[in-house]
């Protein structure tokens, strides 16, 4: 049975809620591409960090956390409502000064040619989602937050580049995902926040140690010999996350692997690493991320606009959410640039 909002119990996290000294560091960034930030300054300098949200991957967990919520009209907001509030919980948890939603535009061309299959078991959008990946992004745009999509580039990619340019810029960034091909990017400049994690926190390098085994710099290699199902990657055979682990800690990399393959000592795991030879190299190409892709990096861009309050309001009371529209509509227009 569909419920409205009023019905549903969930804790207020939404940025709105803050108070007004407290929220006069958390400016709204407008809609644009690339952005910047920084996480951890130990100087009297101000700090900035930027928030680059996964937007299919939040935009699923809302649609499947909640169920049956639908607007006064009959229309269905569980991912809307869903999306706002964890969106909302984020920048409570980390006090992002930039922030940007980046979506999928498609699979990389490159990646299909090397694999046809790639992410082929992966079924379609549900319908119900689907209708409201529009109403996320009116909710993004209202609120001038940054949010991207470029067709045939995946999100993980522009990720990746995001976050390279920005650590160049010298900030820091907070990558919001559960995608275990993140791992990668860890590094003293970049964090991520897994949404499987409860209480929350950033995961570091000794967070990847603890979790795979190896360093961020032997994800790539430790998720080529293992594969990856979920993108229909198939790994070595007989080779598991131990394994992996175990030969990446003994010769460092998969190039040395190969390089000294006559030092493995069990002969079925030799000759399986040999036979797969051709495959580990593909997968290396598959599972690295782009972090090279073209395009500028302006701080300038997130931070050009302010939210746009009445249409907040609109779009609330459009989809019935009674609490989130009394929050936005409490805030004086003065303060419109503090929401």
């Amino acid at each position: 049975m569909s419920r409205t909002t009023a019905e549903i119990d969930m804790e207020p996290a939404f940025l709105y809620a803050r108070p007004i000294e407290e929220r006069s560091s958390l400016l709204i960034a407008s809609p644009c591409t690339r952005h910047p930030m920084e996480a951890q300054l130990a100087s009297s300098a101000r700090s900035f960090r930027l928030l680059i949200v996964d937007g299919h991957a939040y935009a699923y967990r809302a649609f499947h956390a909640i169920r049956h919520l639908t607007s006064p009209s009959g229309a269905a907001t569980n991912a809307i409502y869903g999306f706002i509030k964890m969106f909302g919980k984020m920048q409570e948890f980390l006090h992002p000064t930039h922030r940007v939603v980046v979506w999928d535009g498609g699979l990389a061309a490159e990646r299909l040619a090397e694999l046809p299959g790639y992410k082929e078991q992966r079924p379609p959008m549900p319908p119900s989602l689907e209708q409201q990946i529009d109403g996320i992004n009116r909710y993004l745009r209202a609120g001038h937050f940054a949010s991207f999509c470029q067709e045939g580039v995946e999100a993980d990619d522009w990720i990746a580049s995001v976050s390279r340019q920005a650590v160049e810029a010298g900030l820091s960034v907070v990558i919001a995902s559960a995608d275990k091909d993140f791992l990668q990017l860890v590094s003293p400049q970049v964090g991520l926040l897994n949404p499987n994690d409860k209480p929350e926190k950033i995961w570091t390098a000794e967070d990847v140690r603890a979790k795979t085994g190896v360093e961020p710099s032997q994800i790539v290699d430790w998720l080529s010999l293992i594969g990856d199902s979920v993108d229909n990657i198939a790994g070595v055979p007989g080779v598991g996350p131990k394994t992996a682990t175990d030969l990446l800690g003994q010769f460092g990399s998969a190039d040395s692997l190969y390089s000294r393959l006559d030092e493995v000592k069990s002969e079925k795991l030799r000759a399986s690493l040999r036979m797969a030879a051709d495959v580990v190299r593909r997968n290396q190409r598959l599972i690295r991320l782009k972090d090279d892709l073209p395009g500028g990096f302006s701080s300038d861009e997130v931070l050009a606009g302010l939210p746009d309050v009445p249409q907040l309001q609109s779009l609330f009371a459009e989809w019935g959410f009674k609490s989130l529209l009394a929050q936005v509509s409490a805030v004086p227009p003065a303060q419109g640039e503090l929401l």
